[in-house]
């Protein structure tokens, strides 16, 4: 279903998207196991499409990405609520700050540092780096 989900259209030949399909999967895998809350959910997969993104699309280098997710993780709780709604003051009265809790967003974060920020130089490569074309001949 991630598969589907990810749109890849070719996964039995290609590295890369199966290194992708790997990276969610695995992340959707984590998070079920984090017991989180639908909504949670949602936001934490966000968040592994948000550094990856940061990484595939835009280029950042390691600190770049790191201060985006920072700067993301302290966004969530403010864009989930008003997603659903609920204004400041119902948030302060409902003592919703945030849509993860403490320990919670150090989980994420250890986990992004352990699947992405630990191995970036290889997610660089796997966007970045020149791969030479196979040669096809006769031999």
């Amino acid at each position: 279903k991630m598969e589907e989900f990810l749109n890849l259209t070719q996964l039995k030949t290609s590295l890369k998207e199966a290194i992708l399909l790997d990276y969610y999967t695995a992340g959707f895998c984590w998070a079920k196991e984090m017991n989180f809350s639908l909504i949670q959910l949602s936001g934490f997969m966000d968040l592994l499409n948000f550094a990856l993104e940061n990484l595939s699309g835009k280029h950042m280098t390691l600190g770049d990405n790191l201060k985006e997710l920072e700067r993301a993780m302290a966004g969530i709780g403010e864009t989930e609520r008003a997603m659903a709604g609920i204004g400041e003051s119902d948030s302060e009265e409902r003592g919703d700050l945030n849509l993860f809790s403490i320990e919670q967003a150090k989980a994420i974060i250890d986990y992004l540092v352990t699947s992405l920020f630990k191995h970036y130089k290889a997610y660089e490569y796997l966007f970045f780096g020149r791969r030479e074309e196979p040669v096809i001949s006769n031999e």
